[in-house]
């Protein structure tokens, strides 16, 4: 069985789909390599406009694959350093796509499988998913994905679900930030089809460029240096062939010219 499925939509949106129904999605070295190498294609692929990642059968994904932590637990502390960095180049990849990203959360995220959701632009579960960050139950922590998940439910909330491993809800997960929104499971296919939509409509030039800026600004001070950097970005953006396209577009109420295509 293949680690990962993929497909592709005529409107750009390109799914990928974690393919370990049997062990909830759990995740190994070999479908994390599998997943960066997919992610660094797709974003690289300008017939790609939108990246949806979600799993197959019940859940998202459970995190880490039992036997994958019983091999770990008998490496050397160097070994364990590489393994662990092939799982944040992961999230590096996922975090840093120039695409927009939606997770389709089709049931229970656990450990890993929250850091996933976390590196993604928009997050939308199914009402009934279940999360947890439980590494401390394991006496671990969830250190490679912890820059994500803070970022997504801030340090309050980590300090919690960091400390306890205990399990929260889809809505307690839309409270944190960690999700945009939760839907019935019979409602989840069309709230993510109204979100490729929505970013369909959007200039993909300036998507992956709104992309860097969110990085380039947040927790930043409005200092000079980032008033300059701002500054600098739309008059960039400005004169760019797209921009150009886009505002000529809306001057002269028509269709953009990456709606045509």
């Amino acid at each position: 069985m293949d680690n990962l499925l993929t497909s592709r939509s005529t409107d750009g949106a390109f799914t990928i789909t974690l393919n370990r129904p049997d062990i909830h999605n759990a995740f190994d070295d070999h479908l994390i390599a599998d997943l960066t190498l997919t992610l660094e294609a797709a974003g690289s692929d300008a017939t790609i406009r939108a990246v949806v990642l979600t799993g197959n059968g019940k859940s998202f994904s459970a995190g880490a694959d039992l036997n994958w932590m019983r091999r770990m637990a008998t490496f050397t502390e160097e070994e364990n350093y590489h393994d662990a960095m092939a799982l944040g180049e992961l999230m590096l990849t996922l975090n840093r796509l120039p695409k927009p990203t939606i997770a389709r959360v089709n049931g229970a995220a656990y450990g890993g499988g929250v850091g996933l959701i976390a590196c993604c632009d928009i997050a939308i579960a199914v009402d009934d998913a279940q999360f947890a960050l439980s590494e401390v139950k394991l006496g671990l922590i969830p250190a490679v994905i912890s820059p994500y998940v803070v970022a997504a439910i801030g340090e309050k909330k980590a300090r919690r679900y960091f400390l306890t491993g205990e399990r929260f809800t889809a809505m307690d997960a839309v409270d944190s930030g960690l999700l945009n929104s939760c839907v019935p499971a019979n409602e989840l296919d069309h709230a993510v089809q109204k979100m490729i939509d929505l970013l369909l409509a959007a200039g993909p030039v300036a998507q992956a460029e709104a992309k860097d800026l969110i990085a380039s600004v947040a927790h930043r001070p409005p200092t000079d240096s980032v008033v300059a950097d701002t500054a600098e970005r739309i008059a960039h953006i400005r004169i760019s062939p797209e921009g150009q396209e886009g505002l000529a577009a809306f001057l002269e109420k028509r269709t953009p010219g990456w709606l045509k295509k």
